[in-house]
């Protein structure tokens, strides 16, 4: 008869707080190592999943009384309001991950966004633990910064970073790029809504990384920059195309944050990549997606035409070549599937280990 570990023992629920006691999260090594395994079956066809997203209308949550005060406040960024859910399979497991998000949410003291990861043994399709996946999801965001940088610069020369974000993302991006690039990254400059908001995020890195990490309160700084993450929750542009270096790479990790001359002109004269054509494009909320919708056009359609790049795809996504890369990223399941699988397998080890020395 067909055995497995989580064929009938019960379903292990692992929160936050378990794994930070069981020290069972991932090191950034151990992260960038999973990824990397997950990118490689993702390429070669091992691993697959999608997505299904529920977007509410801002309307509904503005008309009610106990918010409308507060509406105000939102002007500059969207409440990017919505169910999601993200599914995936590999050589073991499935991973079906649940994501309730809010950017109101802030104002309660709780997240922007919670996810929920329910891990199943492949061949049953049963639930082997559920994990809190709302750091598991920002730490996976980060990931394709790395990822990038090392595909995108892999000469020796320095350069400098410019990020927009001080929330979860910004930060697993940040760490990504001291573990994989402390020696050819000179700065990292920090713009985030307010000036005061990056504070707290840059206080705990600076202790953990060695790339200096330059808080600023505008985008002067963001020409010397030849790569620039955001990772905001802008309502519109947050930057504009005159300020970037003419060859500067761009990974947009946020939403319509993106201004529609730089699309152009990357689309026009650069390298324009997603990391899934089709999920970027049924999710329509980065820049990019929406660039074509506005103009009555489907991003999953006209993309291949143009010659319009995946991360996913078997063959190389990026050839070195005049004139700007921008790439945009909507998170992979299959991520999310390896890096909760990995953080499942540590947090086994160490409970094993914590139950036979007692």
């Amino acid at each position: 008869m067909y055995r497995h570990a989580g064929f009938t023992e019960p379903v292990t629920f692992i929160g936050l707080d378990a794994l930070q006691s069981m020290r069972a999260e991932l090191t950034t090594a151990e992260l960038l190592k999973t990824v990397n395994s997950a990118w490689r079956d993702i390429r070669a066809a091992k691993s697959f999943g999608g997505k299904a997203v529920l977007s509410l209308p801002e309307e509904e949550f503005w008309s009610r009384p106990e918010f409308q005060p507060f509406k105000a406040d939102f002007t500059e960024q969207r409440l990017g309001w919505k169910l999601s859910s993200l599914y995936s399979v590999n050589a073991e497991f499935g991973a079906v991950k649940i994501i309730g998000a809010n950017a109101f949410n802030r104002r309660l003291g709780l997240p922007r966004s919670t996810s929920t990861i329910v891990l199943l043994e492949k061949m049953t399709m049963r639930p082997v633990a559920i994990l809190d996946g709302t750091a598991i999801s920002a730490t996976r965001t980060g990931t394709y910064a790395s990822k990038v940088f090392q595909r995108c610069f892999p000469e020796q020369e320095k350069i400098s970073v410019f990020v927009f974000g001080a929330g979860p993302v910004a930060r697993a991006a940040i760490s990504c790029l001291d573990h994989i690039g402390s020696d050819r990254i000179r700065e990292i400059f920090v713009r985030s809504r307010t000036f005061e908001g990056a504070e707290p995020m840059i206080g705990v890195l600076r202790a953990q990384t060695t790339i200096p990490l330059i808080p600023v309160a505008d985008n002067s700084r963001l020409c010397d920059c030849a790569f620039v993450v955001t990772a905001s929750n802008a309502r519109q542009p947050i930057f504009e195309d005159r300020e970037l270096l003419a060859d500067a790479v761009t990974l947009h990790l946020g939403g319509d944050e993106v201004p529609q001359p730089y699309l152009v002109r990357a689309l026009r004269t650069g390298t324009v990549v997603c990391d899934s054509l089709a999920m970027v494009s049924h999710r329509r909320s980065q820049s990019l997606a929406l660039h074509f919708w506005r103009n009555g056009l489907s991003l999953e359609t006209v993309g291949p035409l143009l010659g319009i790049r995946e991360l996913s795809a078997s063959q190389d996504w990026y050839l070195k070549q005049a004139g700007p890369v921008c790439i945009t990223c909507v998170g992979l399941p299959m991520l999310d599937l390896y890096v909760a699988q990995a953080t499942f397998e540590k947090y086994a080890r160490a409970r094993d280990g914590f139950s036979s020395s007692n």
